[in-house]
């Protein structure tokens, strides 16, 4: 007989972290989520729930979501428009349809938001990200 393949029955992940501007505040800078994924995870979704539009004081505060690089959950966009400006569910790059979006961690890696060009004054919101992981790799 055939030795058995390697499973996992319970490959599917997702972690949640949320941004609250009143308790990391908003200095331009990158702010650590507190949510990590292992080595080798791959995302296939993630979205966000902004429940109170980020602002800054002239509105021109970029946003970011990051895992392994720059811009690959959410691409720097300012909170005065898409996707920050309005509450509710918006879509990150990596979804279930494309998967020349997933990304892949190549070590342990904490999410990360990304703060730039201007500080925030107030925001809240959830991010949400799905991957799956082989953990008998």
């Amino acid at each position: 007989m055939a030795a058995a393949s390697l499973t996992n029955q319970h490959a599917l992940h997702c972690v949640a972290a949320q941004y609250d501007f009143a308790v990391h505040g908003g200095a331009v800078s990158d702010i650590p989520l507190r949510v990590s994924l292992p080595k080798g995870a791959i995302v296939v979704n993630a979205f966000a729930e902004v429940l109170t539009a980020p602002t800054s004081a002239d509105s021109t505060a970029t946003i970011a979501i990051k895992l392994e690089a720059a811009n690959d959950i959410f691409t720097a966009a300012a909170v005065s428009g898409a996707p920050w400006s309005t509450t509710g569910m918006k879509q990150a790059i990596p979804d279930l349809a494309t998967v020349a979006d997933y990304k892949k961690a190549t070590v342990d890696r904490e999410i990360t938001m990304s703060i730039a060009v201007q500080a925030l004054t107030a925001g809240k919101f959830n991010v949400f990200v799905f991957y799956v992981h082989n953990t008998a790799q």
